[in-house]
């Protein structure tokens, strides 16, 4: 259940957002920018928040994110509408990028915690070694 509300939350603010700069901009229609921010929002969703953010750290996560976004706004704005949009899908890319960057630190300390994945701390995984003191089986202590 707490992936269903952060993939909400995630959504709404994601669409609020291309919204304001896509439709404002370019004349995008409502329809237009839902489905972008939805085919957005599930991809980044799977692969930038529960792959990648889990193994690395919040700006590795940021980063790929900004070139996941702006690929797929690219390719959206391109097909969905007649012209060169370069400039506003790279505003729209780093908008997103920015959110992005606040939102993972909400899946971290929210979201992420009793995963398996993300038993770690500060990015790093977390080995243990066992010692002993016997260093042959088969002598015993007298």
């Amino acid at each position: 259940m707490k992936h269903v509300k952060a993939f909400l939350f995630k959504f709404i603010i994601s669409f609020i957002l291309l919204y304001a700069i896509l439709s404002g901009i370019n004349g995008f229609s409502i329809g237009d920018v839902f489905w972008t921010t939805m085919i957005l929002g599930g991809i980044s969703y799977i692969l930038g928040d529960l792959l990648i953010l889990p193994r690395t750290n919040n700006t590795l996560a940021t980063i790929a994110d900004f070139a996941l976004s702006f690929i797929i706004i690219w390719v959206m704005t391109s097909t969905l509408a007649y012209g060169d949009y370069l400039a506003r899908t790279f505003t729209s890319a780093l908008g997103m990028t920015i959110f992005e960057a606040l939102f993972h630190r909400y899946m971290v300390n929210r979201v992420l915690p009793n995963d398996k994945l993300s038993q770690r701390s500060n990015g790093q995984l977390q080995y243990q070694m066992e010692a002993s003191e016997e260093l042959d089986p088969k002598k015993t202590k007298k």
